[in-house]
């Protein structure tokens, strides 16, 4: 999702040279390597990952396959060719103990396997590339791929009430604002950890409400739940919020509150309807 979109609005201000399977596999270091030695770019932004959480459970040679070897094979390539990368990580590095936002100085401990091969990834890139920037972001949604805003909009035109969860606290960021950032950061940001979210934090609950009024919906079809009513593979990190401390430090402008990047999603939304059934979301 985060690629596509950040592709989409990247495209008309920039050169881009995209890069996806089946054309190239960064689980395969030596094609990485001859596609960057071979195109020679300005700055490699690396946001390819294996991120279906429980998915990442049942299969944890996969994930670390993609996540953290994977980052390696395109870190290694970007020092190779002697050029800077952004690598996109997760709110997930972090287990969600600690009682207020996270800082970019926190120590990292994951709980599960997808955040602790994302963590890996981080690694290799901090060992092997010497201008980077590490971006860790939290509850992404945009005008591609799956997410919570477009899980919750097909379950309602489904006719369906909801239940989601409301002990996981974090700030929804909207991939398109969380693109301009991105340019921001490489051009203009020092190197180092990023936390890079919309301002603002909610649970999952109160988040859900908002997508389901927003839509002109009424917000009582939503109805709490702690997360042990449900049954996860992965475990999630409680509290998930990020403080943007660094790109406050570093003179770059703090993105909108998440309201706002909702009702900027709702916009390229199709309109919705109401119903009676139920689903439980997380």
């Amino acid at each position: 999702m985060l690629g596509q979109d950040f592709m989409a609005w990247a495209v008309p201000r920039h050169e881009i040279l995209p890069l996806d399977l089946p054309e190239v596999d960064i689980t395969d270091g030596g094609a990485v390597g001859r596609y960057y030695a071979g195109v020679k770019p300005e700055v490699v932004v690396h946001a390819a990952a294996f991120t279906a959480v429980d998915e990442c459970e049942r299969r944890p040679e996969t994930a670390f396959a993609v996540n953290a070897e994977g980052t390696r094979n395109v870190a290694r390539a970007a020092r190779d060719a002697g050029v800077p990368m952004l690598y996109l990580s997760t709110d997930y590095v972090f287990d969600g103990a600690k009682p207020e936002p996270y800082g970019e100085e926190d120590a990292t401990h994951p709980l599960g396997v997808y955040g602790k091969s994302k963590l890996e990834g981080e690694k290799a890139v901090r060992d092997l590339v010497s201008q980077f920037w590490i971006v860790q972001t939290s509850w992404l949604f945009g005008p591609h791929g799956n997410n919570l805003v477009r899980t919750i909009l097909e379950c309602v035109k489904a006719g369906e009430r909801l239940r989601v969860v409301d002990d996981q606290v974090g700030g929804p960021t909207y991939t398109m604002h969380l693109a301009t950032a991105l340019e921001k950061t490489v051009t203009r940001g020092g190197p180092g950890i990023y936390h890079v979210t919309n301002q603002g934090y909610c649970s999952w609950f109160e988040f859900a409400r908002a997508i389901v009024e927003q839509a002109g919906l009424d917000p009582e079809i939503v109805s709490p739940i702690p997360t042990s009513d449900l049954s996860r593979l992965a475990p999630r990190p409680k509290n998930s919020r990020l403080a943007s401390t660094k790109l406050q430090s570093e003179g770059i402008s703090l993105l909108p509150l998440w309201q706002e990047g909702l009702r900027s999603y709702l916009e390229r939304e199709p309109s919705v309807g109401s119903g009676v059934a139920s689903a439980e979301l997380s």
